[in-house]
């Protein structure tokens, strides 16, 4: 069984998706039709943008639904999934590409995300950080322990948690985690507390964007982040879209569903490979493929 993955935020790099408007009359028809639906020149932040301008939310999270959505369609014949999921944002790409929202929809919701949750991060300095090297419960309760708001963000894959709260617990949970042990315990540079109780001000606005947006059931499971559970039922789907914003990331745990229930070898669509990487880390010999350039 075929699964077809979707990275999220962090995999950008600039010059991204230059390649498939250069090869594809779909692709520049679809950058066309995103300046139109964002309001900007996405495309120009994309191909000759720098490192900085692509790390803003606004543009972070189209851009690279973008990328992974047009390399999707690009397949052609060669995109049939039994089975997709996305991390984060690429949860927005996934159900697109997997024929559960229009490519418009998609992009809309995007944005309407990003927007909401940049004004989130702007209520409250917050962060993230990365922790290697402890068992999950460990790093769950230690966090629980730390004061103000901290917890357990990103199950990226064993051995490796993503924290995220408010500025000051998250330093503290970081000082408290390496003297329990972590490899490492490393601040982020991100702009915000994403998949935490700090979102909760972005939930109302994203809720009411996917109240309007109009979802079918996919063409095949998706293993959402909420419940790493798979489904294809549309009242499930909007209701952890939702439920994304401020609970955990479960990737850990949708991977080793995804390999349970059968997946054989596993496609990422978009820029980079991390999330083929995150694979091996659950199976060495896990057969992973690339659909995506390298960054330069």
């Amino acid at each position: 069984m075929k699964a077809f993955v979707f990275p999220g935020q962090g995999a950008q790099f600039p010059g991204m998706g230059k390649d498939l408007f250069d090869s594809s009359e779909l692709a520049r028809q679809r950058f066309t039709e995103a300046n139109q639906v964002l309001g900007f020149d996405i495309a120009s932040i994309m191909f000759d943008g720098t490192d900085e301008e692509l790390k803003q939310t606004a543009v972070t999270q189209p851009a690279i639904f973008l990328h992974s959505v047009i390399l999707a369609e690009c397949l052609g014949d060669a995109f049939q999934p039994d089975m997709v999921a996305g991390h984060s944002l690429g949860e927005f790409s996934a159900l697109v590409a997997a024929g559960a929202l229009s490519f418009t929809e998609g992009l809309t919701l995007v944005s309407a995300r990003a927007n909401a949750m940049q004004k989130a991060c702007e209520l409250q300095p917050s962060t993230m950080a990365a922790v290697l090297g402890l068992e999950n419960d460990v790093v769950e309760k230690i966090c629980e322990n730390t004061p103000g708001v901290v917890v357990a963000a990103n199950y990226n894959c064993p051995g490796q948690l993503v924290i995220s709260g408010d500025v000051p617990a998250v330093e503290a949970a970081c000082a408290a985690l390496s003297e329990a042990g972590a490899r490492r315990a490393l601040m982020l540079p991100v702009g915000g507390a994403f998949h935490s109780p700090l979102m909760e001000p972005a939930r109302e606005e994203l809720a009411a964007a996917i109240d309007h947006a109009d979802i079918q059931a996919p063409r095949c499971a998706i293993y959402q982040n909420v419940s790493a559970a798979p489904t294809t039922d549309p009242a499930i789907i909007r209701e952890q879209l939702v439920a994304q914003l401020t609970a955990p990331v479960r990737w850990t745990q949708t991977m080793e569903a995804m390999i349970a229930d059968g997946a054989t070898e596993v496609t990422e669509v978009g820029p980079g490979k991390v999330l083929q990487g995150l694979f091996k880390k659950v199976d060495r010999a896990f057969p992973t493929v690339s659909a995506g350039l390298e960054p330069a």
